[in-house]
């Protein structure tokens, strides 16, 4: 079988797990307080530009984003999201369990426009009985969206100036942030969102790591009070070095010479890193699937630069193709002559898969 599902069913890079492994049996205190977590906090400061931020480690996706979502919004606002956003579709009701409402809006491949961003806020403060209603309190983004698709620099610098004239955090979901940075088609840095963005976070769980996110404030004073709300959410881990040996080694240059050699021009943090060069090459070999269906005529059904892949297959070739011991998921219901599929790379993802992903495209 080769699996192209998702970007985090494997354990951990290599990389990580020796670190991991070669740390074992220290004694560190908890929560986060050891010189590891330090040291990675440190780097992701430096890698962000932002030297005072706040940056806490989370364990999971959900838990950052319900934590962070109901940190950032008072208790009569809700959260303003694209109808297409993971807290609205795949986190079952977590931000609703918080007790804050998701206000949707229209979504163009995934993402929102921010003309309509500013129409929504608007019109609900020209209502007269707005003291009534479920005030929009932050925007919620992903990058890249669920759809595999970028903001470009300059929607986040809109985005950003929208929110900001009307006093509302802007947070970004960085789920797959590393596979956003190595996509050809960014014109941002990380860096960049740091200056954008209220708060942030930069996902190591589909990046290389056994689990764990980075939520990033610039400014600290935007989470006040953060590191309580992570533990009542129970998204604090006791062992926090284990996050700390993680996201430090992520953040540090890649020990593999052939690795080296690909980042050695560049000179920004994310250039030199083992985040950037893992992600690179999911980004890489995600291309090349994607060359692949199109020199067979097939549809692209999503235009995504980053390391998900969508197509419009006939039925028949997806049965083959699992047949042949490919896995990958149905994008929604199965159709009636054919169905939108998505296929995934990761750190993990060898040359090897997806040469027999490509051989099978062409024979079958």
């Amino acid at each position: 079988m080769i699996y192209f599902d998702s970007d985090y069913m494997e354990g951990a890079h290599p990389e990580v797990m020796e670190a991991l492994m070669k740390t074992n049996l220290e004694h560190t205190v908890g929560y986060g307080n050891d010189h590891y977590t330090k040291n990675a906090k440190d780097a992701i400061r430096k890698a962000c530009n932002a030297p005072e931020a706040l940056v806490q480690f989370l364990i999971g996706g959900t838990q950052t984003n319900a934590t962070v979502i109901d940190a950032l919004l008072r208790r009569h606002e809700g959260v303003l999201a694209a109808e297409t956003a993971h807290i609205n579709v795949h986190e079952s009701g977590a931000i609703e369990h918080s007790g804050h409402k998701i206000l949707t809006l229209k979504a163009y491949d995934g993402k929102v426009c921010v003309d309509e961003v500013d129409k929504y806020i608007e019109d609900f403060y020209r209502d007269e009985t707005y003291e009534h209603m479920v005030a929009p309190g932050m925007l919620y983004i992903t990058q890249p969206t669920e759809y595999g698709t970028l903001y470009s620099l300059n929607e986040l610098e809109q985005l950003s100036s929208v929110c900001h004239k009307h006093n509302i955090p802007l947070y970004m979901d960085g789920a797959r942030l590393g596979y956003a940075l190595a996509s050809p088609a960014a014109d941002f840095t990380l860096a960049d969102i740091a200056r954008l963005c209220d708060v942030f976070y930069i996902g190591g769980t589909k990046c290389g790591l056994l689990f764990g996110e980075a939520v990033v404030a610039p400014n600290p004073q935007t989470l006040p009070h953060f590191f309580p709300l992570v533990k009542q959410h129970g998204a604090l881990c006791a062992k926090g070095r284990i996050q700390g040996v993680q996201f430090l080694t992520l953040f540090s240059a890649p020990k593999d010479n052939a690795a080296k050699s690909t980042t050695a021009e560049n000179a920004t943090a994310t250039e030199t890193t083992l985040y950037k060069h893992i992600c690179n090459h999911a980004i890489e070999l995600a291309q090349r699937i994607r060359n692949a269906f199109g020199e067979c005529g097939y549809k692209i059904a999503i235009d995504s630069p980053t390391n998900q892949q969508f197509f419009v297959l006939p039925n028949e070739l997806v049965d083959k193709l699992r047949a042949n011991g490919v896995s990958f998921e149905d994008w929604g219901p199965r159709g009636e002559e054919e169905t939108t599929v998505r296929f995934v790379c990761s750190w993990a993802t060898t040359d090897e898969d997806v040469n027999a992903l490509i051989e099978l495209v062409h024979k079958l």
